[in-house]
């Protein structure tokens, strides 16, 4: 069986004993029966696993008590946000998924003109919740050291007004752009503009490349929302990532 690995943010340090949410001991206790001593893989976002063993305390709750650090090298170089235009449910969840694997170090939720299903009121916490468990299940799956930051959901005319799209490349998936992934050149730090189902209207399209975003297409074919940023990314990644 793989060792779990569990995201505790907190600082840590070899021989500390830390209490696990009760979510967390749940899981390890009564979903994986892990016994007494069981390793644990645990990150912080340092560049690295700290080790650790499973400790029972009660009936139901458990803490890890920390004995080594595991230095790792696994964040990409190329410091990618996503803003993503917010799509329905599983949709939305397999973007964030897949981007966590692909390195995004940070995700914006939009709500554009296209958008079908925005949170609202009370819903709006709710939903964030979700998605950042989404992003740290996803960064313990896939081995990452620090699970990428949800930025406050917000409406995609206030992020481009607050934006500077000319300090680094802003890329808008632009099916009809004439410019592709290879036109971007080498870079540190890239924003990546995904729509939501529908895409972006006109008028969104017009104001974020007369902020300063370039327009950018990959293949000729429409991708669907929940495929469009993923494959981005996979082409980004592998041109000025670490996928090469």
């Amino acid at each position: 069986m793989r060792t779990p690995r569990v995201h505790l943010p907190h600082d840590l340090a070899v021989g500390h004993t830390l209490e696990l949410p009760a979510a967390t001991a749940h899981h390890l206790l009564r979903v994986l029966r892990l016994p007494p001593g069981a390793g644990l893989r645990l990150f912080n976002g340092e560049p690295g696993d700290w080790l650790g063993e499973l400790q029972p305390r009660g009936k139901r709750g458990a803490a890890v008590t920390v004995t080594a650090f595991e230095p790792r090298v696994v964040e990409s170089p190329l410091a990618i946000t996503l803003v993503q235009g917010i799509s329905r449910g599983q949709r939305m969840d397999y973007t964030l998924e897949k981007g966590t694997e692909l390195g995004v170090r940070r995700v914006i939720p939009v709500v554009m003109a296209r958008t079908q299903a925005a949170p609202a009121g009370e819903r709006i916490g709710k939903k964030a919740r979700h998605w950042e468990g989404v992003l740290t299940a996803a960064a313990g799956q896939c081995g990452r050291t620090r699970a990428p930051e949800l930025a406050p959901q917000q409406a995609f005319s206030d992020w481009l007004q607050a934006a500077d799209c000319r300090a680094h490349p802003h890329l808008l998936l632009d099916p009809t752009a004439e410019q592709g992934p290879g036109d971007v050149g080498p870079t540190e730090q890239l924003t990546l503009i995904a729509g939501p189902e529908g895409g972006f209207s006109p008028g969104e399209r017009e104001a974020a490349l007369a902020a300063g975003c370039t327009g950018i297409r990959f293949g000729p074919r429409v991708l669907r929302t929940e495929t469009a940023a993923v494959a981005a990314l996979a082409v980004l990644q592998a041109l000025y990532g670490d996928l090469g």
